[in-house]
């Protein structure tokens, strides 16, 4: 879960599949730990650890396969060093050496959408976001225009922050706060953003955006 109270998007990927309707994109194999077996997880769960809570998972390599059931049992816990989630350290059944923890590498792992709680107002999954056109806030009645489309969502450590495509090329962060996006609305297939202007000008790196909203929601 993000830190802003007014903003928790929940991480997790989507994956639609034939077969389930559509099931969520908890993590992903990274590598293997050590010579016995150990598996490298990047966990897209709010917390890390989170992702031995929901039994078996659909392990898969590609869109459209059947994939195949795996109980992950936890080891511990390291940094993933990147913003997209931290790595999980696991054991799984028949995973008995570092050569076929390694041929694991690339595996996604899924759940049932229809497995995850309910979500409280104002919480989103990462997915439900990625994708989404974000329209600047009218001004006076007069429409305020589309930005670009939701690329990914990333904590560089300061609250959520969504980085968008812009329509006439190249990327810009938003806080993902209610005072900067003012309207998420998912059955709609749509973002408000209202960002001071700025941002939209001055290509602020990610981190500083972030430093900023954190400054902003202290005052």
């Amino acid at each position: 879960m993000a830190s802003h109270p007014e903003r928790q998007p929940a991480p997790a990927g989507t994956d639609r599949d034939a077969e389930t309707g559509q099931s969520v994109l908890l993590g992903v194999v990274v590598g293997a730990h050590g010579i016995r077996g150990q598996l490298r997880i990047r966990s897209f769960t709010g917390e890390p650890a989170a992702i031995f809570g929901y039994g078996a998972l659909l392990g898969k390599r590609r869109d459209g396969e059947a994939g195949r059931s795996l109980t992950l049992r936890p080891v511990g816990t390291a940094k993933g060093g990147k913003p997209k989630g931290d790595v999980v350290m696991a054991t799984l059944d028949g995973v008995a050496d570092r050569t076929a923890a390694e041929a694991l590498k690339g595996l996604r792992l899924y759940i049932g959408r229809d497995a995850l709680p309910a979500l409280e107002e104002d919480e989103f999954y990462h997915a439900d976001l990625i994708g989404l056109p974000v329209e600047l806030v009218a001004v006076d009645q007069v429409t305020g225009g589309r930005l670009g489309t939701v690329k990914a969502l990333h904590d560089f450590g300061a609250g959520d922050v969504l980085e968008v495509t812009r329509e006439e090329g190249g990327s810009v962060f938003l806080p993902f706060t209610r005072a900067v996006v003012p309207v998420v609305d998912i059955a709609g297939g749509r973002l408000v953003a209202d960002p001071p202007a700025e941002l939209l000008e001055s290509g602020a790196a990610g981190d500083e955006i972030a430093d900023s909203a954190v400054r902003d929601d202290a005052e």
